[in-house]
């Protein structure tokens, strides 16, 4: 049987949630993001035709584009119309994988028997059209690399089907950073090399490109050539990361009880930018000395900040600390994960800020995860 996987994304979705909230916004260049220093978390179309992009200094994004609209952006608004499309589709399919917090892969594969895909897909999005007000592109193929390649092209408001025989002659005429693994460094490298076009990349000898650019190399052709056996992940919210740190003795020490979860979020946020998470939910659980345990949590914008993240979880472990007992464990926990990179939400974040995060993340990847790190957080 092939595969029916469908990408769905919505369109300039930060930028959409706005308009939703003030129509005086359609069909006006619009730049969200916060700060004379900070950076370009979402543009409109009309924003992207002087040139702004995403992750564009925010400096440079008004000098290019002067008459654009500045929303400083609100992710929580964004976050909470973000759960409510996951539900319309998680409600009318029997597989769905949130890739971020604007896009989906559907597997719909043996569905065509009862009611066609692509139609099944189409009324989905009229469906979040309808229920939400948010404009969304979407691609039907036999995989995912297909499908997202297909959806950008498709854009803006645009469905698109792409059957077996004619997913070559699509592909072929693109640029190679049309393939989502495609980065600056691979595409600068192969391009010195002439291959700029997905039709020259895909009639490489597979051994040359692994030469190239390593282990990576197979998978590139393969991508290049519409073929992507990566499966469809159900998504769940219940997906975690935790920590939690059992002192030697109780302690009522609020100066090192502090210290302490500083260091366990420093850590945890850490490990969610490596793995490329974004978290919704934090949870604070502390046990007494008497073994008694309590546990606050609180829904918070999608982010993968450490001051961001602190700065809820101290105020949950203020709530939840109420006995002025002394406290055995105090823990720490991440939930309701998905895939997204830490720039997307820092709309208050400066580029030194983004650019520190960046610096200290490098340095834990080459020297472990203690080597560097908030002052705060080695109080201790």
């Amino acid at each position: 049987m092939e595969r029916a996987i469908a990408h769905m994304d919505l369109d300039t979705f930060f930028v959409s949630c706005e308009r939703l909230k003030n129509s005086e916004l359609e069909k006006q260049p619009v730049i969200i993001g916060g700060g004379d220093r900070g950076v370009v978390a979402s543009c409109s179309y009309e924003a992207r035709k002087f040139g702004v992009r995403s992750a564009m200094p925010l400096r440079m994004a008004t000098r290019l584009c002067p008459e654009a609209k500045v929303i400083k952006g609100d992710m929580e608004y964004y976050s909470n119309m973000s759960h409510l499309v996951t539900e319309i589709i998680q409600e009318k399919v029997p597989i769905m994988e949130k890739a971020s917090v604007d896009e989906f892969y559907l597997d719909l594969s043996g569905m065509d028997k009862f009611f066609g895909c692509y139609q099944w897909t189409s009324e989905i999005a009229e469906a979040i059209v309808k229920n939400t007000g948010l404009p969304i592109s979407f691609a039907l193929s036999s995989n995912k690399t297909v499908s997202k390649i297909g959806t950008g092209e498709a854009k803006p408001t645009g469905k698109l089907e792409l059957i077996t025989q004619n997913i070559q002659p699509f592909l072929n005429p693109l640029s190679i950073k049309k393939i989502p693994m495609v980065g600056d460094v691979t595409f600068e490298l192969l391009s010195r090399l002439g291959v700029r076009k997905i039709e020259t990349l895909s009639k490489m000898p597979v051994d040359v490109l692994q030469q190239l650019i390593g282990k990576n190399g197979l998978t590139l052709w393969k991508k290049a050539n519409g073929i992507d056996e990566t499966p469809v992940v159900t998504y769940s919210e219940q997906k975690s990361i935790s920590t939690e740190t059992t002192f030697p003795e109780d302690t009522i020490d609020m100066q090192k009880l502090e210290s302490t979860l500083s260091g366990m979020v420093e850590q945890l946020c850490y490990q969610l930018r490596h793995e490329k998470w974004l978290t919704s939910t934090v949870s604070v659980r502390i046990r007494y000395a008497n073994f008694y345990t309590e546990v606050k949590q609180c829904k918070v914008p999608y982010t993968s900040a450490d001051h961001t993240l602190l700065r809820y979880v101290l105020e949950l472990f203020k709530k939840v600390f109420t006995k002025r007992m002394r406290i055995r464990l105090v823990g720490v926990k991440f939930t309701g994960l998905v895939p997204g990179k830490h720039q997307m939400n820092l709309f208050e974040d400066t580029e030194e800020m983004i650019s520190l995060y960046q610096t200290m993340d490098k340095i834990k990847d080459r020297f472990g995860v203690k080597s560097i790190g908030r002052a705060s957080g080695f109080l201790n």
